[in-house]
């Protein structure tokens, strides 16, 4: 009886279990699909920031090449490009110095001697865990003899296995001190029995950046044979600008921060290029390209590239020898006479990223094509009056070594012409750092990071055949399982950072490579709140939080959007079709978003399948500052331009103080509307000014300027959270 039971409801059993399945499978499908399109939201904007960045740096390497020395918008932004000069190292040893700077006794932070011990290391660990702060001369110190390190290594680091049983490679960690930490947990710390290969990117986005390079160079100093470091894309002080790193450092360190930066800068530029290991395994941060060749990498002075978007400047045999430090105290203290060489109007194999505003370029080019020799010698009798005036315009104390530097600019030669170095090999440093792998076959510019190549299987096959490689390790990308495999898996993507759009967006991972040469992955997520949620709630987190900011970036395109919208809406009747919608987005945003996919999360259709878009911006639930006197041009532009505006205020504040002035506050929109290409009067940036400048002291706060004019999500007005979260403060948990 039992059995015949059993079999009439084995019929009923197996298709409720087919049921189950399906419905499954089709929970599964679209939750993957939610994770795909956020992480394609998530990904364009990253993508797009990057090559904004870099439009800005061509841009304003335009204006140094063809303003004249003397012109304001010149002087604004010259001291981001004094970076190439061949410098006698025993001079910025003596302006970095940190002798002179005195450690308080109430300082209960780590005190560090040197050489460092390995305890001293772990004890500097411990300290940044539990956010304790090193002090500036320790700083200081510390990068200092990191310098001195790294000036000795070579551009490719040469690794065995032979003599540990596995090597560790970590991918980007973007100031994620917790991801660091985690590995470390997990994996152990380095020591002769641990090797590590750091990939780079070990800055910007995350709020411990410098604590996570304060790690890596200590443990570099203690085991130089055994920590490995490849420099990545964001180990470049324009891109800093950008993303948060050189924010971080001057918050932190107020008074010295400004020398910890320009060391920074010559440590970023001396940081090896790529790692080896057993002749087999190449690891680099970004990729190749089809001229890659490792035997030319090896010969490239590595240092002369402080920043890998423009291509450094070499004095000819008329300059005479090497040329002394630049003065940080100095306003232009001496410039090159780039007047003759042509910018560079792209960094991405040729290709023109400036798009329509080449007609600006060549309009200037115009203007100033007259007036060149004139530029000449102006330039040249500065150059001669800074040289006989021998002093600076620093007001206040200024230290010995300071004064050193200073007297040293005067024997500078008075003949200064600038060389371009070899185009080739600027662009092999610039394709190991930026590129991305496809696909496809051949090897293409990288137009949506704006620097570097995509290159596909055909390339790699032959880079690894004429190299007699195996497996290229690379890093550049987040990734949602924290690696990934391409190119029949000869390419290994691995990527460090977890949560690195929003909690539960990704797992970091890193890698165990063996004698075998086989990698073995461990997978992680480094904050507790992931362990806490569904993968229903996860998914749903990261979802709002990018449809979040794409709908900020849709408000912030309003005009753009309504004059799009009406070239589909003829009659004026403000309704188009979900078509038409979706093509306008795609044309006016230009981010790589399944619109259409979208529809049911962004918009509203009428009853007939049309959508009413003046309505439409008001369902966005963005709520914009109270100023009713400023310029609605002037806040859409500060809206959608926000961060560039924010890099080029970092430029304009000289001293970093945090504040500029009212007439550099004007020029910082001149540079900006001549930029964008747009006319913004003189009276509506007063407007802004009289609004922002509630205690008339004549300064602007940069902080609160920004903070002033962010747009706000309606529906967290009541908590007073930004549409924008930083990292460090996470949103409620909403399932």
């Amino acid at each position: 009886m039992h059995a015949l039971v059993s079999l009439c409801y084995t019929p009923l059993a197996m298709k409720a279990a087919v049921l189950i399945q399906r419905w499954y499978r089709q929970y599964v499908a679209r939750v993957e699909m939610r994770r795909r399109y956020t992480w394609n939201i998530f990904q364009s904007m990253e993508y797009a920031g990057e090559q904004d960045q870099i439009k800005l740096y061509n841009f304003l390497g335009y204006l140094m090449d063809n303003f004249t020395p003397s012109s304001t918008e010149r002087n604004l932004i010259s001291h981001i490009f004094r970076e190439n000069e061949v410098c006698r190292d025993a001079e910025w040893e003596r302006y970095f110095s940190y002798e002179n700077i005195d450690v308080p006794e109430i300082y209960s932070g780590p005190r560090l001697t040197f050489p460092l011990t390995v305890s001293q290391v772990a004890d500097l660990v411990e300290a940044f865990k539990n956010k304790q702060q090193l002090h500036s001369r320790y700083v200081l110190q510390l990068l200092l003899e990191a310098w001195k390190l790294l000036r000795i290594l070579p551009n490719v680091n040469r690794v065995s296995t032979c003599q540990s049983k596995e090597i560790t490679i970590c991918g980007d960690l973007h100031g994620q001190l917790e991801d660091l930490l985690f590995i470390f947990y997990k994996n152990g710390m380095p020591s002769l029995e641990t090797p590590y290969v750091f990939n780079g990117d070990f800055v910007d986005r995350g709020k411990d950046s410098i604590e996570i390079l304060l790690i890596l160079f200590a443990f570099l100093l203690v085991y130089p044979g055994d920590v490995h470091l490849n420099r990545g894309n964001h180990e470049d002080h324009i891109i800093n600008l950008r993303y948060g790193f050189t924010k971080e450092v001057l918050g932190k360190y107020k008074l010295h921060g400004k020398r910890i930066l320009k060391l920074l800068q010559k440590i970023f530029s001396w940081i090896p290029l790529a790692t080896i290991i057993d002749q087999r395994v190449l690891i680099v941060h970004g990729g190749i390209s089809n001229t890659t060749d490792l035997a030319l990498l090896m010969r490239i002075d590595r240092h002369r590239y402080v920043s890998a978007l423009r291509p450094p400047k070499k004095k000819s045999p008329l300059s005479g020898g090497q040329s002394s430090v630049d003065s940080e105290f100095d306003n232009d203290s001496v410039s090159n006479l780039s007047v003759y060489n042509k910018r560079r109007s792209s960094v991405a194999h040729g290709n023109n990223l400036f798009g329509p505003r080449d007609s600006f370029q060549r309009r200037s080019l115009q203007d100033f094509s007259a007036v060149v020799n004139r530029m000449a010698a102006e330039e040249e009798q500065e150059v001669k009056q800074r040289q006989t005036g021998a002093g600076l315009h620093q007001t206040g104390f200024m230290h010995p070594h300071h004064r050193d530097l200073n007297s040293s600019i005067a024997s500078q030669s008075d003949h200064i012409d600038a060389v371009d170095v070899d185009d080739e090999e600027w662009k092999q440093i610039l394709d190991l750092l930026w590129s991305d792998p496809m696909s496809q076959n051949g090897c293409l510019s990288n137009e949506l990071r704006g620097g570097g190549c995509y290159w596909g299987p055909d390339v790699t096959e032959d880079f690894l055949n004429r190299h007699n490689l195996q497996l290229i390790i690379r890093s550049h990308e987040c990734k949602q399982e924290g690696y990934e495999f391409c190119h029949n898996r000869k390419v290994l993507t691995i990527f460090s950072a977890s949560n690195y759009y929003e909690v539960g967006s990704n797992r970091g991972a890193y890698i165990r490579l063996g004698p075998d040469l086989v990698p073995y992955f461990i997978q992680y997520q480094a904050s507790d709140m992931t362990r806490e949620l569904s993968l229903k709630q996860s998914v749903g987190r990261t979802e709002r939080s990018a449809l979040k900011a794409l709908r900020e970036q849709l408000f912030v395109h309003k005009t753009d959007l309504i004059s799009a919208f009406q070239e589909y809406d003829k009659d004026n009747t403000g309704l188009i079709s979900l078509n038409d919608w979706a093509t306008a987005v795609g044309a006016v945003l230009h981010l790589d978003v399944p619109w259409r996919m979208l529809r049911s999360q962004l918009i509203s259709l009428s009853p007939d399948n049309m959508l009413d878009y003046q309505s439409w911006f008001k369902e966005l639930a963005i709520k914009e500052p109270n100023v009713e006197c400023v310029e609605q041009t002037i806040l859409e532009t500060l809206y959608r331009h926000r961060s560039t505006l924010e890099t080029i205020f970092r430029i304009v504040d000289t001293d970093n103080s945090g504040t500029i002035s009212f007439e550099d506050f004007r020029q910082t929109w001149k540079l900006l509307a001549t930029y964008l290409k747009m006319e913004i009067s003189d009276e509506a940036i007063s407007d802004l000014l009289v609004s922002i400048d509630s205690n008339n002291d004549g300064n602007i706060d940069i902080e609160e300027f920004m903070e002033a004019f962010r747009l706000v999500d309606r529906n967290r007005l009541e908590r007073g959270r930004s549409v924008f979260v930083p990292r460090d403060k996470p949103l409620d948990d909403e399932s």
